[in-house]
């Protein structure tokens, strides 16, 4: 064990985490708060196992038209533990959308959204239509012909906005037809740019519920 006190003394120096931890461990969790509370939690946790399970994947998944496919049934029928990983990868996905909702239907019945939580609902909300995204994006990769043809019409959907429809969807796309460039895109989307977004509004999310403390209910 003395290696490991050696080690946290050595980053308690410098960060002082055990000042931070105790902090943490001793905040007062309010008498009314219950197993309702816990989704917003359960959520959280999901996205922590999309993204370690998400990396792994990343390593043998190809986002090309020719390839994509190929490469998610040599996960699955080839890689050790590429099945377990997938379909964990893809279970938990629907299983957090699951718990965003129930989490944002628990605050809105308790009337959590009030003032001075309002800014806190709306980046709840933010992080409702990421994690929408997220799914819809990920629905997408393996390019089977479920995939395709979802792409075909999400990207249809998005060129009914009014005034710049036509401009979102060949950006979606990539060009005037579905190819590589489109998975492209909505592989980057999905690795990249949602991670990072809904990370840094998962920060915002826990230092405002931190600072303003938990609401009481209706």
């Amino acid at each position: 064990m003395r290696p490991f006190k050696a080690i946290g003394d050595f980053f308690d120096e410098r960060f002082e985490m055990r000042r931070v931890l105790r902090e943490f461990a001793d905040h007062n969790v309010p008498d009314h708060v219950n197993w309702l509370y816990c989704f917003g939690g359960i959520t959280f946790l999901c996205f922590l196992i999309q993204a370690f399970t998400g990396i792994l994947l990343a390593f043998y998944y190809q986002p090309t038209m020719d390839d994509a496919y190929s490469s998610v049934l040599f996960i699955m029928e080839e890689v050790p533990y590429g099945a377990i990983v997938r379909s964990l990868h893809a279970w938990t996905a629907n299983i957090m959308i699951i718990m965003v909702i129930i989490h944002m239907l628990r605050v809105f019945f308790h009337g959590a959204y009030r003032p001075p939580r309002e800014m806190n609902w709306l980046t709840g909300v933010l992080l409702f239509f990421m994690t929408i995204t997220f799914g819809f994006s990920g629905y997408l990769l393996p390019m089977n012909q479920l995939a395709y043809w979802a792409t075909k019409v999400g990207t249809e959907i998005a060129g009914a906005m009014p005034f710049v429809g036509s401009y979102v969807q060949v950006f979606l796309m990539g060009g005037e037809r579905i190819s590589d460039a489109t998975l492209t895109r909505f592989y980057t989307i999905h690795v990249i740019i949602l991670p990072v977004v809904l990370s840094l509004f998962l920060v915002l999310h826990f230092v405002m519920i931190r600072k303003q403390g938990i609401s009481e209910p209706l």
